[in-house]
Parts: structure tokens; C-alpha cells; sequence
């Protein structure tokens, strides 16, 4: 839980991290992995502590920060399945969102279990897609969150720990879920992109 004072510099976090996924993350892949780690040692650092002052939450939230950020940097395969297994959550989410049900705790861990697989078979891609949208969101709540936008407020403050949730908006903000999908489509498409122009100058470097 962050104090409303600290939600400017979360909320930059969010955005500038979220962006960096968006369009470089399988490229920077390690770096995004840190960016994440630290938001997700953050915010259960502080969610441990409590409520409490401002300086103590600082420190908890740099150490936890550090920790986890330290600890998907070691554990690289295993960023890479969590990233799969979170984008497999989150399309089950989806599916399910749109009829206005939450889907069962058991469909969330099997559509999680096959994102953790595909994730392995068809990393690069997996990476791309899971870096792309998940960062797309990440940028549009810390830009939201900026702009005064109480709802994605509400994620980088002591109200609540973790509401990034785009898939089921409220009457009259659909236009968030499309700028989303958006957002997402553009870094993935750019993402392939870095992809096919590493490629060339390889092959221009090796004819050289």
C-alpha cells in the first residue's frame, strides 16, 4: 500500500516502466523483468508493513523493491513462464469478463497452465504479446493515474494494492479497453518490427 503522497512517483513508475514493456520488451526483456520485480517487491513489501509513516513505507517498498526485483532477474526461465501464465490469467479473465462472470479459480490456473507452456514452446512471441499489452496497461493506468483519473488512482494508492483490471470498464470508459488494445497492438507490432531489422543487419554484416 503506497501513502497518496507518494502516488505521483508510483504513478510515473507505472507509466515510464509500463511503456518500456510496451515497446522493448522482449529486447530488454531482463530490464522489464527488473521494472516488474521491483513494483510487485513494492507493493508486497508495503502491504506487510501496514499503514504507517511515510519514511517507513519508503523503505520498505526500496527494499522489497530491490528483492524483487533481484529475484525474476535470477530466476529468467522463470520470468518467462510467469509471463505466459499471467497472459493466460488474463485471457481467461477476458473471456469470461465480457459475459459478466468471473470465471472459476480452477479455469484461471488451466488457462495459466497453458500460457506457462506456449510461453516455453513460442517464447520470443509469447514474450512479445505478454510484454506488449501487459506494459500497455501498466503505461495507461500510471498515465491515467497522472492525469487525476480516480480509478486508476486507485491503483498506486493506499486504497488499494493491485487494481490494474481492464477487462471489465465501467458504463461510458470502454474507450480504456480500446486504448488498451490499442497501445498493445502498436508495441507488439513495433516489437516485431526490432525483431525483423536485427535480422537484416545481421545478414548485411555477414555478406559484408
Amino acid at each position: 500500500m503506497f501513502p497518496v503522497t507518494l502516488r505521483f512517483p508510483v504513478a510515473s513508475l507505472l507509466l515510464l516502466g509500463g511503456l518500456v514493456a510496451c515497446f522493448a520488451g522482449y529486447r530488454l526483456f531482463r530490464i522489464v523483468l527488473g521494472i516488474y520485480g521491483f513494483i510487485l517487491g513494492a507493493l508486497l513489501a508495503t502491504t506487510i508493513v501496514g499503514a504507517g509513516n511515510t519514511g517507513s513505507l519508503v523503505i520498505a517498498a526500496v527494499i522489497g523493491g530491490a528483492i524483487g526485483a533481484l529475484v525474476l532477474n535470477l530466476a529468467y526461465f522463470l520470468g518467462v513462464v510467469l509471463v505466459g501464465a499471467a497472459f493466460g490469467a488474463m485471457l481467461a479473465t477476458i473471456f469470461w469478463g465480457r459475459a459478466g462472470v468471473e470465471p472459476h479459480v480452477l479455469i484461471v490456473i488451466l488457462f495459466a497452465v497453458a500460457g506457462a507452456v506456449g510461453a516455453m514452446l513460442l517464447q520470443r512471441y509469447v514474450i512479445i504479446v505478454g510484454t506488449a499489452f501487459g506494459g500497455a496497461w501498466t503505461a495507461l493506468v500510471g498515465g491515467l493515474a497522472l492525469m487525476g483519473d480516480r480509478a486508476a488512482q486507485a491503483a498506486a494508492s493506499a486504497t488499494n494494492v493491485w487494481v490494474v483490471y481492464p477487462l471489465d470498464p465501467a458504463p461510458g470508459r470502454e474507450w480504456v479497453l480500446w486504448a488498451w488494445l490499442g497501445l498493445g497492438l502498436v508495441g507488439m507490432v513495433a516489437q516485431l518490427g526490432q525483431g525483423k531489422r536485427t535480422k537484416t543487419v545481421k545478414v548485411k554484416s555477414t555478406r559484408k
